[in-house]
């Protein structure tokens, strides 16, 4: 060690301290149990004991973040007057899962072009106004992003035809990501190579891809917590809820495919998630295609 170098300040130390002992602490059956409820009841979000370990291991960085010693001192924080109306979009963003990807379910695509848009475009869908489609949990925007892509090839071979694409999320973090619409190359390795060349423009090192302005224009994007009582201003023609359910339990699930059926348009569509299943669940859907249900 350098001789003349300066000695780590208190606070420094302290905090360096906190950090590693943290590393190996465990969080308490109690701190989880009262984690879990709250995770449950406001995110609808299961979380069995089998979580403890994930949990404990995402609020680490919030932990460190806020310099707190302990899962107990950190769970009495979010409880506090103060912790639940700063900390609770941090715990937001820490326990939910953003994995997604372009054209995921490919299948799904197929279904859209050959059976779902020349369906409503029959109708006249698109064409008195714009179709729309939700994207609920968009994640970080490759979902959104594809559709846009999908309905401007669709729209570019028929005049008139116009959409407008609602994306939520309940992680404002996300969220803020998905309206940067900015992704690495292997981001976009499953994007056809006509369609990365027509609305994704490389930065200037040639690692990055940006959205074409005109596709994110016909992006909105919301917070949405699906445990509240939403209500969105217009109803949808196309629904995609994809692997976003299945975090929830039977009985939540339900309760929520039946808000996005008030949510969708006499005859409009909704695309679910291959892991997913409305099998045995009371709603005013028609299967047309795995995993895509049309609206009686």
């Amino acid at each position: 060690m350098n001789n003349n170098s300066e000695p780590v300040p208190e606070r420094l130390r302290k905090a360096m301290d906190k950090s590693m002992n943290l590393v190996r602490s465990e969080m308490g059956d109690t701190e989880f149990s009262r984690f879990s409820e709250l995770i449950q009841t406001e995110l609808g979000i299961k979380m069995p004991p089998t979580k403890k370990v994930l949990l404990q291991s995402r609020f680490q960085k919030r932990l460190r973040a806020l310099g707190l010693s302990g899962y107990k001192e950190y769970c009495d924080y979010v409880f506090s007057p103060e912790g639940r109306e700063q900390e609770r979009t941090h715990l937001i963003d820490a326990v939910t899962t953003n994995t997604t990807h372009f054209f995921r379910e490919p299948k799904h695509w197929e279904i859209m072009t050959r059976i779902v848009l020349p369906e409503l475009w029959r109708r006249n869908v698109g064409k008195r106004g714009a179709l729309r489609v939700w994207s609920a949990g968009c994640s970080s925007g490759e979902e959104p992003y594809t559709l846009g892509m999908v309905l401007h090839e669709w729209a570019e071979q028929r005049p008139g035809f116009d959409f407008a694409i609602l994306a939520t999320d309940i992680s404002g973090k996300i969220l803020a990501e998905a309206k940067r619409a900015v992704y690495p190359m292997d981001k976009v390795a499953d994007v056809p190579m006509q369609y990365k060349k027509k609305y994704m423009l490389k930065s200037k090192d040639r690692l990055r891809v940006k959205m074409d302005a005109n596709l994110r224009n016909k992006v909105s994007f919301q917070r949405l917590n699906f445990m509240e009582d939403f209500r969105l201003r217009d109803r949808q023609d196309i629904i995609f809820c994809r692997n976003v359910v299945i975090y929830f339990d039977r009985p939540t699930q339900e309760v929520l495919f039946n808000k996005f059926c008030s949510a969708l348009q006499t005859g409009g569509y909704l695309f679910i998630g291959h892991s997913e299943s409305l099998s045995g669940m009371n709603l005013p859907l028609r299967q047309v295609a795995p995993t895509v249900f049309r609206r009686l």
